[in-house]
Formats: C-alpha cells, structure tokens, sequence
C-alpha cells in the first residue's frame, strides 16, 4: 500500500518575510556598493580636473608673464632677434680665454727664448721672438722644442690645435747675433675656413 504524504509549511509566511529581507539587505549593500564606487570615482574625477585646472592655470599664467616680458623688451629695444642669439651663440662658441693661454705661454718661454711681441688676427696667433745664436746650440732645434711644448700644453692646444714655424732671420743687435723668428697658432674655426 502507498502512502501519501504531504509536507505543509506552517511557517511560508516566515520564510517568505525572511527571503524579501534578505533580498532587500542583498540589494541595499549592492546600491550602497555602486553609490560607493561612483562617489569614489566622481571623487578622483573631480581631484584629477581641479588639478588639471591648477596646471593650466599656472602655464596661462606663465605664458601671460612670457609675452609681458615680449612686450616689454619689444618696447624696450633690447629685444633679442635670431640674428642676435646667433651671433651670441657663435662668440661663445669661439671666445678665447686669454689669461690660462698667457701664463701658459710664459711657463713654456725659456730663459733663452724671448717672445717681442704677439699678434692676434683672423682668430690665429701669430707670436714673434728671437733667441741669441750660440755656435754650440742650433737655434732651430730650440725653436722646435719650444713649438712642441706648446702643442703639449692643454691650455694652448684647446683653442690652437695646429701649431707652425713660419719664418726666421739673422739679424745683429749690438755686435751679438740673434735669430728672430715667427711662429703662428692657428685656430681650430681658422682650420674651419681654409
């Protein structure tokens, strides 16, 4: 024999309280989690324009302070064309500084050379001397050692690169025979040109 049995929930109106709860408390903890996320993202979102906002600010301002400057120099007359920023750029590309090249110069001179005088024209140095003749010295080899003394100097060798003997003559000053001679240090925007 079968028996039938039947289950009766005395308590659905329980269970059915306690399901909505539950889906109420699953949905409000869902839109307290969305209100969240957009909170925090309208949050970083508005951070990120209120800086970006900063930013544009301080460049317009920068920019505004530029073409003041602009102005003011274009009123001025101490505007600065292209022109001029070249020229600027080509002296300080090729200045020489003179004192480092001069002591140098006087530290390389030996007690039996002296220099009379020094010229400096198209960015070469040409620098004249002369040395007593001595029949037990030869005079040309003193003159190679001074030019080789002065290509080993860094101070000199930075701007004159190419150093060369160009000429010499006997010459008698007081009954004591002397050989003068020219030496030229040719620069590195001379070597450039040629």
């Amino acid at each position: 024999m079968n028996e039938l049995f039947f289950k009766i929930n005395l308590n659905k109106y329980g269970d059915l309280k306690q399901k909505a709860e539950s889906e109420k408390r699953v949905f409000q903890y869902t839109l307290i989690g969305y209100i969240l996320v957009i909170v925090i993202m309208t949050g970083f979102v508005i951070g990120l324009n209120m800086d970006l906002k900063t930013k544009i600010d301080s460049r317009s301002k920068l920019l505004n302070e530029i073409r003041d400057k602009i102005e003011t120099y274009e009123i001025s007359g101490e505007f600065l064309t292209k022109q001029d920023l070249e020229r600027m750029a080509v002296i300080s590309r090729e200045r020489i500084f003179w004192a480092k090249k001069l002591v140098a110069l006087s530290e390389k001179t030996t007690d039996k050379i002296a220099i009379t005088n020094f010229s400096f024209k198209g960015n070469n140095l040409s620098l004249y001397g002369i040395t007593k003749v001595d029949k037990n010295q030869k005079e040309f080899d003193l003159i190679d050692n001074f030019i080789t003394e002065l290509k080993n100097n860094v101070h000199i060798n930075a701007d004159f690169p190419e150093i060369t003997f160009v000429l010499s003559r006997l010459d008698y000053e007081k009954d004591v025979e002397i050989l003068r001679f020219q030496i030229d240090l040719i620069s590195e925007s001379s070597k450039k040109e040629r």
